[in-house]
């Protein structure tokens, strides 16, 4: 014992700021502290929206008059000339001691009131709860709204489009508030706890991002809103045994797989009050999905997809008959993608609509009746986002990366499909994302690289004329150029087959070729996200590039099925395979990559992912034992019967349907395989990866007698970020853990054993 906290103290001093009676660290080299603890080396951003018409955009910005507060600014994009639009003066409440904290506003559309969100709590993984308050910028009241309402009880406050009116919602309620008279309209009318309006459970939020449920019709008249029913949803426990004498106990609607879901349905009620009309869908609410809603000159336009998610449907209702007409269908044998955003041109007499129908994302213009779909984009080439649709020059702006799906950058094509041209100029590689005015004639665009930090500009279009530089992040460029070097670059894996997968690498700059050197993958590896990606990754590209300093080589593999632009079979064909198609491919690139490069000690392979990583590291070091040595899995899901019905129903199929994929994609039941060493991680509080998973795995480990290491952080989310130095403490820990259990560095013909011999003298 005494000896492996020897071994441990010398190991730290690499990872703390500098060990006791040691000398300060090399400013050269990055460490833990400083890229979790100091802050220095974040890069800095820019906040900006756009008002209505594209006539400028606005921000937040320290104000010289009032101590504590911000202005509201707004800049002209050809002159950049600025103007305050609200002094932060006009922001203190009647009796306050200084201005409101904004932690988000919005402008009515004739930018006559401002409607500030402050005082926000997290609600899950948002702060979607708190106070609004309403500044009449002719008469200079601030009114606070809710009348009597509890502080920061109020949810998503938004203006009506053509009159004096906010509505809001409120526990399990909808309200409409008269900006002049202040009145209050209640719209709903819960006779439940389980009865949700305007608004949604867990599941619906964490996997169709929907926080937000309800609209305005166009004219302001009357609100479609959601209305979910989780009565008979089953319910989860997160218990909090920390922070009071006895345990507190919340329970959440959580359906896992196979589960019951939540009922839905959407209705239309007159903002003055009345009774809501009920829109007519499938009769077994349950087994369906409403994953969008919105109110215009279509009426109420619903996307439906069915509980096994390979059926979409795009409805349209009028609000008076509530009779439902099917626009479009799509239908996929493996999943079909819910579409962001739906935009209407010729007063709605047709859209744009993606589709993966030819095998790629094009985009397509349909007829506002389905009747006639015109692809517009190019084939086999995946249009990544609809960006922006320029109906006065029938230009749409779209994302794609031909060539590299690492990458990404603005294209543009007439509503024919014809002339598509890259926008973005072709001497900045990289990934780039664009904010265009409403008016189409500007954008702020922001544009980074993998080793280079964001910059941010604004350009004009179509012909991404720079206007000016709004954010160079020069000086963290500077700082990054003055440390030791490291080396990374992005290359394809030939696994066989005819398959090639992207990965990056990053290693350390006099990487010594006769010597052995220990490898370190980065796995996610599931449906939901890459990995390789030609962008900043901010502090954890950092922490990578610290252990590529120290001597370690660290790399990232996008296996098959994850959502790079390489078509519609690329995605896909992991469909019912998750957990099984992955490690496959991880690992057949593991050992592509080691007979490639002869330097990579075979003896030291270590593997690191969070939450769907987790799980794949998971599945990594039980299933192929021999190759992989050391595994950190943070907030995994060992037993995918455990995770959430829409998840991972959508990419498994329903338990009782794929009863042999669950198992097979399931890590806890390969669990007697483990060899190497396995250093588990949780948040006891998380909400979406439950620890009740990674209790259940302790238990198999211990049942085949397997030794691992664990941390759990007591109340903390999926995250793990809350409570002071809980980061830094947490990438302390994952540090520690690599530098004793895959040492790094080169070590010339030493197996594990005499490495880890060498390190305790």
């Amino acid at each position: 014992m005494k000896l492996r906290v020897y071994v441990m103290a010398g190991l730290l001093a690499l990872s703390q700021p500098w060990a006791r009676g040691a000398e300060p660290p090399d400013p050269k080299l990055l460490t833990v502290e400083r890229i979790f603890g100091q802050g220095d080396l974040h890069a800095e951003g820019f906040d900006a929206r756009w008002l209505a018409g594209g006539t400028g955009y606005v921000t937040l910005e320290p104000s010289t008059d009032t101590a504590g507060g911000r202005d509201l600014v707004r800049h002209d994009p050809a002159s950049g000339k600025t103007e305050i639009l609200v002094p932060a003066g006009l922001l203190v409440p009647s009796g306050a001691d200084g201005p409101l904290d904004i932690d988000d506003y919005a402008f009515s559309p004739d930018l006559s009131r401002l409607l500030v969100y402050t005082n926000s709590k997290r609600v899950w993984r948002v702060h979607s709860r708190g106070d609004y308050w309403v500044l009449d910028r002719t008469s200079r009241e601030l009114h606070k709204l809710g009348g009597d309402a509890p502080p920061a009880s109020l949810r998503h406050a938004k203006f009506a489009p053509k009159a004096a009116r906010v509505a809001y919602a409120r526990g399990n309620d909808l309200y409409v508030e008269d900006l002049d008279s202040h009145k209050i309209t209640q719209l709903t009318h819960s006779t439940s706890p389980d009865l949700i309006n305007g608004g949604f459970d867990w599941v619906y939020e964490e996997e169709f991002g929907l926080l937000d449920g309800f609209r305005f019709s166009p004219d302001g008249s009357r609100i479609a809103y959601w209305q979910l029913d989780s009565q008979g949803e089953s319910e989860f426990p997160l218990v909090n045994e920390t922070d009071s004498l006895y345990p507190h106990i919340k329970m959440i609607k959580y359906p896992k797989a196979g589960e019951k879901n939540a009922a839905c349905r959407v209705g239309v009620v007159p903002v003055l009050g009345g009774a809501t009309t009920w829109l007519g869908l499938p009769e077994n609410l349950r087994d369906f999905y409403i994953p969008s809603m919105n109110y215009d000159s279509a009426g109420v336009v619903m996307q439906v997809l069915n509980r096994a998610q390979n059926t979409l449907q795009l409805v349209a209702a009028a609000p008076d008959a509530g009779t439902p007409r099917v626009i479009l269908t799509e239908r996929d044998p493996a999943w079909v993608d819910v579409v962001d955003r739906i935009h209407w041109v010729h007063k709605g007499a047709e859209f744009f609509w993606p589709s993966e129908r030819d095998g790629w994302r094009r985009l397509y213009l349909v007829s506002g009746d389905g009747g006639r779909r015109n692809p517009i984009t190019p084939d086999r080439v995946d249009a990544m986002d609809l960006v922006h649709v320029d109906e006065p020059r029938d230009l749409v702006y779209y994302t794609a990366s031909p060539d590299n799906p690492t990458q990404a950058y603005l294209y543009r094509v007439d509503f024919h499909g014809t002339n598509p041209a890259r926008v973005t100029p072709a001497d900045q590689p990289g990934t780039h994302h664009y904010d265009v005015s409403p008016d189409g004639r500007h954008a702020i665009h922001r544009w980074s690289r993998f080793d280079q930090p964001p910059t941010i500009e604004l350009v004009e279009l179509p012909s991404h004329k720079r206007v000016r530089t709004l954010v160079d992040n020069q000086a963290l460029k500077s700082k990054l150029a003055g440390l030791k070097p490291w080396k990374t670059e992005f290359f394809r894996v030939d696994i066989g087959g005819g398959v090639a997968l992207d990965a990056w690498c990053m290693r350390p700059a006099d990487l010594d070729p006769k010597g052995k050197y220990p490898l370190l993958v980065h796995v996610y590896g599931e449906p939901a996200a890459q990995t390789v990606v030609d962008r900043w990754g901010g502090s954890g590209y950092l922490w990578h590039a610290m252990l590529a300093q120290r001597g370690y080589v660290v790399v990232s593999i996008d296996n098959r099925g994850t959502p790079a632009p390489r078509g519609r079979d690329w995605r896909k064909q992991v469909y019912r395979k998750i957990g099984i198609l992955a490690p496959q491919d991880q690992a057949a690139a593991v050992r592509a990559i080691q007979k490639a490069r002869p330097s990579l000690d075979p003896d030291r392979v270590g593997v690191w992912g969070w939450s769907g990583g987790g799980s794949m590291s998971l599945n990594a070091i039980f299933k192929f034992p021999d190759l992989y040595k050391v595994a950190v899995a943070i907030a995994p899901v060992a037993n995918q019967r455990l995770y959430d019905t829409i998840y991972q129903e959508r990419y498994m199929g329903l338990p009782s349907e794929n009863p042999e994929g669950f198992t097979q994609g399931s890590a806890i039941n390969f669990a007697h395989q483990l060899k190497g060493k396995l250093l588990l991680i949780h948040g006891t509080g998380d909400d979406n990866c439950h620890y009740q998973g990674t209790e259940a795995l302790i238990n198999d480990l211990i049942r085949h007698g397997k030794p691992f290491s664990m941390m759990a952080y007591p109340n903390r989310s999926h995250a793990i970020s809350e409570g002071r130095n809980t980061t830094l403490h947490l990438r302390r820990l994952m540090t520690d853990y690599f530098l004793e259990n895959l040492p790094p560095g080169p070590r010339p013909g030493a197996s594990t054993a005499k490495v880890a011999a060498q390190g305790t003298k």
